[in-house]
């Protein structure tokens, strides 16, 4: 496991999603947004997936994948490698749950101040259709590629 240091985990926090790539039964890759619940310097990344659909099933079958995230600002990005282990539903931790929810919140409360400023479609409030997770994903990272081009670090 690749222990990761504060920057890289303050980047992946700051993050509304990320894309996580698994491979499908041919081999060929797919791609899906999913939302951190928690990433730790000692390597863990964990995913709360609310739908058990591709993902999960490519996991079952090939447990490695990759976690993308970019700053289009900043021209920054990193993307973590590493092996997915799978947690059902009913043995996922209190506090996930609840960090979960804490960042749905936050997200909720943001999108509605962007639109009382006027700055947003005030009429979509996509989180509050978003379903309760289905399962979690906890990620071991062995690899960090730094995604900033050299000419800009």
């Amino acid at each position: 496991m690749k222990k990761l240091d504060s920057d890289i985990i303050s980047f992946f926090r700051r993050q509304g999603f990320v894309i996580v790539s698994t491979l499908d039964k041919d081999g060929t890759p797919h791609s899906s947004c999913k939302g951190i619940v928690e990433i730790d310097d000692e390597g863990l990344v964990y995913l709360l997936d609310l739908y058990k659909a591709r993902t999960y099933d490519n996991i079952k079958r090939h447990p490695k994948l990759s976690i993308t995230a970019i700053d289009e600002h900043s021209f920054t990005g990193y993307c973590l490698k590493g092996e997915a282990k799978l947690i059902k539903e009913t043995d996922i931790k209190d506090e996930h749950l609840k960090a979960w929810e804490e960042k749905i919140t936050t997200r909720i409360s943001k999108r509605m101040i962007k639109n009382l400023k006027g700055e947003k479609d005030p009429k979509k409030h996509a989180e509050v259709l978003l379903p309760s997770p289905e399962y979690l994903i906890v990620v071991k990272v062995n690899k960090i590629v730094d995604l900033t081009p050299k000419n800009i670090k």
